[in-house]
Parts: structure tokens; C-alpha cells; sequence
């Protein structure tokens, strides 16, 4: 079977280069060809699909922070967990994430979603399914992605370490079996969700124990502020 040849950043393509040798990284491939030529809108667009690993770079991995579905709505998704495209309105898990990130460090809630200064910083923002069809979460689950994403989550712990890992929601926190945890660091809380942000997501202060641990492991912290 031929590699499949992604428009990915290099050092990933290395990283990953048994996944794209995979049958079901193929099958994904066929199913998402099939998706197009139904005319199913999918997102985010095809040259975003990739964009968490073209912001955040192998060797960058310092934070990762894990998502589930890409957003479903148009306009919304561009390929990083939680984030949303500078215009778009601010979804209601992000608006408490945003309100966290207030509490723990004091920052102005923000005027945007577009978190790619934090990817930029080594904050690899990687949802669980890549894409999804318009208005249907969880309608490309179950096809490829978790597979490829959890080999993902493998290759960094293996190659790397002092990675901290954010889990937030019992959805994330089930990957925490991929993490060797004796040379990483996981902070877990409930999902920043409207339904479960009251249940342990507020107060969590995420944001400043990554930063805490950065500073011991000999890393830049991250700078959290958005404009």
C-alpha cells in the first residue's frame, strides 16, 4: 500500500511517517474523499486540518492540551483544540476557559478566540478527530483520527519529556494510559463545559501550575494573554 503524503510539517511527517505507512490512515483518507464528493461541508477547511502541528512543531512540544471534535458550526474551526478564527465568536467552553485564565493570573477576558499564540509557544492545541461534517459532532469519530492521534499523544511521550498535559473532561483524561507519567506532567480537571465548569474546571489554575512547571523543568513559560 502506498504512504500517504499529507500536507503536514516536516519534522511531524517524521514522526508519524508508520501512520501515513497505515491501511486505516488510507481508509481515513478514502472516507474523507467519499465526505467530499457527497458535497458533505466539512471542517475545518482541508488546509487547516493539519494546523496544530504546523503552529506547534515536534521539537516545540511543551504543553499539550486535548480536545475532542473539531467545531461544528461554519467559520468556527481551524484546527487547533478550543480555538476559533479571529471575527468568530467566542464558544461557550472557551469563554470559561477564558474566565480561568482570569482567575489564575488575572488577565482581561480576551476580545478573540484565535489561540494561536499560544500554539506558536509550544502549546500543541490537538483535538482527538480531526474534521467533522457541518452541524454533526461526532460525525467523523470512529474513522481513523483517534488512532492517529493517539500515536500522537504516544510519540511525544516517548520521544520527548517534562511535556505537561492538560486533560480536561473524562474524555481527555481516558488518554491519560498513553502518558508515561513518570517523566511527564498531567493536570486534570473537569471540562470547561457550561455543564461541568462549576464542578472543578473553575479554580483548576492550569495556567499558572503549567507555568510553575515549566519554570522548574529549565522552560520558557508560556505567556497566556491575548489581545
Amino acid at each position: 500500500m502506498a504512504t500517504v503524503d499529507p500536507k503536514i510539517e516536516e519534522s511531524w511527517k517524521i514522526h508519524l511517517e508508520n501512520e501515513f505507512k497505515s491501511p486505516y490512515f488510507e481508509k481515513l483518507k478514502d472516507f474523507l474523499k467519499t465526505e467530499k464528493k457527497n458535497g458533505e461541508p466539512i471542517f475545518p477547511p482541508g488546509p487547516r486540518i493539519f494546523s496544530a502541528f504546523e503552529h506547534t512543531p515536534f521539537d516545540k512540544v511543551r504543553v499539550v492540551i486535548l480536545g475532542q471534535d473539531p467545531y461544528h458550526g461554519a467559520g468556527q474551526a481551524h484546527g487547533l483544540s478550543f480555538s476559533v478564527p479571529a471575527g468568530i465568536g467566542i464558544p461557550p467552553s472557551l469563554l470559561n476557559i477564558f474566565k480561568e485564565l482570569r482567575n489564575d493570573l488575572g488577565l482581561p477576558i480576551p476580545s478573540t478566540g484565535n489561540l494561536e499564540k499560544w500554539a506558536d509557544q509550544g502549546v500543541l492545541l490537538l483535538n482527538a478527530t480531526l474534521t467533522v461534517r457541518e452541524n454533526q459532532p461526532g460525525s467523523h469519530q470512529n474513522k481513523g483520527w483517534e488512532q492517529f492521534t493517539d500515536a500522537v499523544i504516544r510519540e511525544i511521550s516517548a520521544r520527548k519529556s517534562g511535556v505537561v498535559f492538560i486533560l480536561w473532561g473524562k474524555y481527555a483524561q481516558a488518554k491519560e494510559v498513553l502518558i508515561d507519567t513518570t517523566k511527564h506532567f498531567v493536570l486534570k480537571s473537569p471540562h470547561p463545559s457550561p455543564f461541568s465548569a462549576d464542578r472543578g474546571f473553575f479554580g483548576c489554575k492550569h495556567f499558572s501550575k503549567t507555568n510553575e512547571i515549566l519554570k522548574s523543568e529549565g522552560y520558557k513559560e508560556i505567556d497566556w494573554s491575548l489581545k
